[in-house]
């Protein structure tokens, strides 16, 4: 009998991890272009992953000139980033100790909802709403400073486009501008204000941040850092020619919160697996071993009663979860910068050249624009990414 009770009560760990199972949604045929796979994605894969493909597809079609797809997709995903964060079921879940962080509806980490609205605010911009972009910016500096633990928000450009949009709508953007110079940052500080400059270049360049995890359980969130071929820009029209490095660096705002290096995420989750596992494999060795040596009934019951223990302390360490979340926005940039221009009306070309980070212009990253710059006042919003197709046209 005793050894029938021990027998059963072993198994029941084996039982439970073998009936867990993750549901990892319909397979997604990958074609590598993104404005092929993205919408495939959407319309047939699992629900949890259709923001990060909305935030995809929407710098992709950006990328293609198509910028009404991108602000379908980017509202869309804005307004799960409004709706869900912290209050969906699923994320729910996933902060508790037994749902793993992949379970939950992807929404990003701060800096990928900080792009979301970012784009979405360029594209407000070229749509003649400055007044839209610039809530699109506060929004982005918010995502930046509330994240699990309350920070300031670090992007140049954050804060530098909100004082340009109160600028172009006769404001005073001379706070916003005085908390560029006061951040901290590496890279050169953007220029005054120009409240007549009419066409505005929003680029950006080199490989964005990807994530992997590490540690005994996959419960350490890590940023992959690539080195990112492309440094600075050069935009050229005419007579004019503006050298531009990066403002603001994903790479950096990924793995820093309010300039700290930032410490991976699930610990807690990792620290109680690791407790509840040794507990119940030390619980069930004792009490098998009491169990099968003393032959009272009463070191029987107590050798039962440490194996019963251990054996719920091993079901709930199998059933925790504490591997971190690694879906990434992947076709993020590295460096973003801005330029913005003074041009009489009518129609100019402008180049933008990419170079290397020993100065070197890569010749085949080269886009070539042509601006119709209107006579009334509405600004010519220019978006250029060193994936950027070529020729376009504003």
């Amino acid at each position: 009998m005793k050894k029938l009770l021990l027998a059963g009560l072993l198994c029941v760990p084996l039982w439970f991890t073998g009936c867990a199972t993750v549901d990892q949604g319909p397979p997604i045929l990958l074609t590598g272009d993104i404005l092929v796979d993205g919408p495939n994605a959407i319309a047939h894969g699992h629900a949890r992953d259709k923001v990060l493909w909305e935030y995809r597809t929407a710098v992709g079609a950006m990328r293609a000139g198509n910028y009404g797809l991108a602000k379908g997709y980017l509202d869309d995903a804005l307004t799960a980033i409004g709706g869900v964060y912290g209050k969906d079921a699923t994320a729910k879940e996933a902060r508790s100790y037994f749902h793993g962080e992949e379970k939950k509806k992807f929404i990003g980490e701060p800096y990928e909802r900080v792009m979301a609205y970012y784009y979405r605010g360029i594209l407000y911009w070229m749509d003649g709403e400055p007044d839209n972009a610039r809530a699109c910016f506060k929004s982005a500096q918010i995502e930046d400073s509330s994240a699990e633990q309350q920070y300031n928000s670090d992007y140049i450009l954050l804060d530098y486009l909100d004082g340009l949009a109160t600028v172009k709508q006769s404001g005073d953007g001379s706070d916003a501008l005085n908390r560029v110079i006061k951040l901290r940052s590496p890279y050169p500080k953007p220029p005054a204000y120009d409240p007549r400059a009419n066409v505005l270049f929003f680029l950006e360049f080199g490989q964005g941040p990807t994530k992997y995890a590490t540690g005994s359980y996959q419960e350490e969130l890590r940023f992959r850092v690539t080195p990112s071929r492309v440094k600075s820009a050069v935009v050229r029209v005419e007579d004019q020619a503006l050298a531009l490095g990066p403002y603001d660096d994903l790479d950096f705002q990924a793995t820093t919160r309010g300039g700290r290096v930032m410490d991976h995420v699930l610990a807690n989750k990792a620290v109680f697996k690791t407790t509840t596992d040794i507990v119940g494999t030390a619980a069930i060795a004792s009490g098998a071993i009491l169990a099968a040596t003393d032959h009272s009934d009463a070191g029987l019951g107590i050798g039962l009663g440490l194996v019963a223990a251990g054996v719920v302390s091993k079901i709930i360490s199998s059933a925790t979860t504490p591997a971190a979340d690694t879906r990434s926005w992947d076709n993020l940039p590295h460096y973003l910068s801005f330029a913005a221009l003074r041009l009489a009306p009518g129609q100019h070309t402008a180049t933008v050249e990419f170079r290397d980070p020993t100065g070197y212009t890569l010749p085949n990253l080269t886009k070539t624009i042509t601006l119709n710059v209107p006579a009334d006042p509405h600004d010519v919003v220019v978006y250029v990414s060193d994936r950027s197709q070529t020729p376009q046209t504003r």
